[in-house]
């Protein structure tokens, strides 16, 4: 608590979902609310660090409640006056991620810097954060009162850095906005981002439905240049301290890259209007990561920069759970079979009748949906094996990215020879559960780094976010 201006507060009773006009009650700045989660995976807790006003409001005027019913958590914003229910949106956070590794389980605490980011109100306002419950509800996790009038609302300017506009297609508020920021490019290498930024747009845009929706996207590229070239990678005992502090290693996962630096990240991005963001990385070590409204980063000189990029991407800005389910991860606790998970994707078949996707299924698919699972997961599981012994051996990317694509030639082939190929249904093995979790095609982008796109599931689930922030 900070004196009488910033109050916790628990509501326990429902609000009516009516927004109201936007410029009623929002100026159309930006509002963003820096805080600490941390605990365990028993417990945790949020501790307010600032409020910034920065910038345009880049959402939707016009699509303020979130219906999408995706993420862990869900921040609420509320008028004091009239408990009128003005904005709401789903994410999903790293601490998320954590508090189900064995190191939380095991009782140890740890402290990451969040934020999330509303339109600035003109009045005060409550602050809620709520959490997803086994049962789907939400139940209220941390609460704020909010005065905009407030001293202690920090309305310095924002950083400066060098953009460029990379595709500009109309307003912020009707658009989505993507902005691509760069980690450990060093100072004469701009040129290099700009074109690997460029790079990224234009994988991304090659898949529908990207593609196909490309004009309701307006993305940008933010220039931080780093003292020295390439990001932190423990296991190679190389250490950065890089402008947005991005690094291998992430939850002891070798490949999964993500920055602890919460405010590095977002005072580079508050230069532009942004909803979603891409931290592009100066590395050719395979590796990403994507959360749901946080970031997404990609390896950019992977030889599998433009499966990196569109594959965690999806997690970001849609929410797509991942459909593998032979790759080792540090998570340890999935709930496989014994709730509904809320990514869009994945299902754990709990009610065949009223599946999520049962309305882009044809009447002659079964469920569960057959296919050659055990012949699957003979091949990946030696697959990965010899995967792990090379990385431990020290072999070079391009000896891992011949491994990757001898993988993917012969899983494109036998993946879309499977009888219900193509087909939309519910085949067993997703979200690195064997058993009891299922997705929504045989193959996808969110499976595999077969060149195959989005499954129509997918696809579906990524056009809706489209049309959340683009109209």
């Amino acid at each position: 608590m900070v004196r009488a201006t910033f109050v916790l507060w628990v509501v326990l009773f429902s609000l009516p979902a009516i927004a109201g006009d936007f410029d009623e009650w929002a100026t159309g700045q930006t509002l963003r609310v820096d805080y600490v989660h941390t605990g365990t995976a028993a417990e945790e807790h949020f501790a307010l660090e600032r409020l910034r006003v920065e910038g345009e409001w880049p959402g939707s005027r016009t699509q303020l409640l979130d219906t999408t019913n995706r993420g862990k958590y869900l921040v609420e914003v509320v008028d004091l006056a009239t408990n009128r229910l003005l904005y709401t949106r789903g994410f999903a956070s790293i601490y998320g991620e954590w508090e189900t590794t064995g190191e939380a389980r095991a009782g140890v605490w740890r402290a990451i810097p969040e934020a999330v980011r509303v339109p600035e109100p003109r009045k005060p306002v409550q602050l809620r954060i709520r959490k997803r419950q086994p049962d789907q509800s939400f139940e209220e996790v941390w609460g704020l009162t909010i005065d905009p009038a407030s001293r202690f609302v920090d309305r310095a300017p924002v950083a400066s850095y060098d953009w460029v506009a990379l595709v500009d297609s109309g307003p912020a508020a009707i658009k989505a906005d993507f902005v691509i920021l760069g980690d450990g490019y060093a100072a004469s290498q701009k040129e290099k981002f700009v074109a690997d930024a460029q790079r990224a747009t234009d994988a991304l845009f090659r898949y529908d439905p990207f593609k196909a929706r490309k004009s309701d996207f307006n993305v940008r590229a933010v220039w931080t240049p780093a003292e020295h070239e390439g990001i932190s990678r423990p296991r190679a005992g190389i250490f950065r301290e890089s402008p947005l502090g991005a690094r291998y290693n992430s939850f002891d996962s070798e490949r999964y890259v993500l920055s602890l630096d919460d405010r590095a990240w977002r005072d580079a991005a508050a230069v532009v209007p942004y909803d979603f963001v891409l931290i592009l990385v100066n590395e050719r070590k395979y590796g990403g990561g994507g959360i749901f409204g946080l970031y997404s980063t990609a390896a950019i000189d992977s030889g599998f920069y433009d499966y990196l990029v569109i594959h965690e991407f999806g997690h970001h800005f849609a929410g797509l759970g991942d459909e593998y389910y032979t790759s080792p991860v540090a998570y340890e606790e999935f709930g496989g079979g014994r709730v509904e998970p809320w990514e869009p994707n994945i299902t754990a078949l709990l009610d065949p009748e009223n599946l999520k996707w049962r309305h882009m299924m044809e009447e002659s698919t079964p469920l569960p949906t057959p296919w050659e699972k055990d012949a699957y997961e003979k091949r990946s599981r030696a697959y990965q094996k010899t995967r792990a012994e090379m990385r431990a051996a020290g072999a070079p990317e391009e000896d891992m990215e011949e491994l990757f694509r001898e993988g993917q030639a012969h899983f494109t082939k036998t993946l879309g020879e499977q009888e219900y190929s193509g087909k939309v249904g519910a085949f067993e093995g997703a979200i690195y559960e064997a058993q009891g979790l299922y997705r929504p095609s045989v193959d996808c982008i969110m499976f595999t780094r077969d060149e195959v796109g989005f499954c129509p599931v997918c696809d579906h689930a990524v056009t809706e976010i489209i049309d959340l922030y683009s109209k």
